[in-house]
């Protein structure tokens, strides 16, 4: 199969789909790799490596849509790539459909096969393509937060972790899957008080046990959101539904309960956000303030630490990818579970019930496509 690589082209996206090391494992297996000139640049990866590795550099975009059988993207297709797209052409990336019903409508329209990272579950529930970057964007959640409470970035002046003779500050997190177990294990490792929030008891039950002692793993409810708001600091959004869109658990009413220069980090925010208030930012403008509150909700967070992130996605998604790439998508999907759950939208049909029931439009299982 031909496998493009196309150069990443949402705003302050640094991530390259693949590295060189993947590049060299994919043309071994008889595959012809094509990726645009310096699409791995802002992740440390030149040109030269991947032409080292067996990968033919081109010059444009159009070229490797034109030419690939499949498309391995960090995001999803923006909307001037959209008629790029044809019918039973692969796209494998971060899609978050629920949140956008212009781009599900757009990769309708073109016929394309569209496999999300972000739906591709594990026999055991687990996401293993969502998981590297959570892994990275739950302690940059913490990091950017941080940063964010500084007095001459519209924050209340707050240490995380305090001084002797004063409290550190107080971390909520909403959510204890991947993202916020670790957004928590930083917060921690800082010193802060911290609230981490889920509604799963067995979950609840494990964080306890490996969490440091300024961690309190709380079962979430409305109320005891309400009740631990007036004391954050900083909250973090960490809350996900695989495949379907972010409930909200932070109202815009709840905001007048919260301490001037309090920061929500929304990291949710590619599947709509957990908080009402929230609205996409980017890395150039990454924050806003409302009723005096400071709302950080980059939806490409790993992208600010690109080689970091590349690498750990190049990991996580190769044996995915180069199972696509070697026997095709339909017997890719066959024989392999996970991959036909992240099947998304296939030869213009929904296949993933929760976006299909987002839209209310309608939905045909991928089964019945194979």
């Amino acid at each position: 199969m031909i496998v493009g690589i196309p150069k990443e082209i949402k705003e302050d996206e640094n991530r390259v789909a693949i590295t060189p090391a993947g590049t060299e494992i994919m043309s071994a297996h008889g595959h012809e790799v094509l990726i645009e000139k310096d699409a791995g640049k802002a992740s440390g990866f030149e040109n030269a490596e991947y032409a080292a590795s067996g990968a033919k550099v081109l010059d444009t975009a159009g070229e490797i849509f034109n030419r690939s059988g499949m498309i391995l993207r960090v995001k999803a297709p923006q909307p001037s790539e959209h008629a790029h797209l044809r019918e039973n052409q692969i796209y494998f990336s971060y899609l978050h459909l629920a949140s956008s019903l212009e781009l599900t409508e757009a990769l309708i329209k073109t016929g394309s096969v569209n496999i999300a990272y972000e739906t591709i579950q594990a026999p055991d529930g687990s996401l293993p393509l969502l998981t590297p970057m959570g892994e990275v964007a739950g302690p940059m959640a913490i990091q950017e937060g941080a940063k964010y409470l500084e007095m001459a970035q519209g924050g209340n002046g707050v240490l995380l972790g305090g001084v002797p003779g004063v409290d550190p500050a107080t971390v909520v997190v909403l959510g204890g899957g991947v993202v916020g177990l670790n957004a928590a294990k930083m917060a921690a490792g800082l010193g802060a008080n911290v609230h981490i929030l889920d509604i799963d008891l067995e979950r609840l039950r494990y964080l306890n046990d490996i969490l440091p002692t300024n961690c309190f793993a709380v079962m979430s409810s409305p109320a005891h959101i309400r009740e631990l708001l007036p004391e954050a600091d900083l909250v973090v959004g960490a809350v996900l539904v695989p495949g379907s869109r972010t409930p909200v658990l932070i109202t815009r009413e709840m905001l007048g309960a919260i301490k001037p220069g309090t920061v929500l980090v929304d990291v949710a925010i590619d599947q709509g956000g957990c908080f009402e208030t929230s609205r996409e930012t980017t890395h150039s403008e990454p924050t806003f303030i409302l009723d005096n509150v400071v709302h950080y909700a980059v939806s490409n967070m790993a992208g600010a630490v690109p080689r970091t992130s590349s690498l750990a996605l190049t990991n996580a998604t190769l044996p995915y990818a180069l199972e696509i790439a070697d026997k095709g998508w339909k017997k890719a999907m066959r024989e392999n579970d996970e991959i036909k759950r992240g099947a998304n939208v296939v030869n213009s049909n929904i296949t993933y019930k929760a976006v299909a029931e987002i839209f209310g439009l309608a939905f045909v299982s991928a089964d019945a496509l194979l």
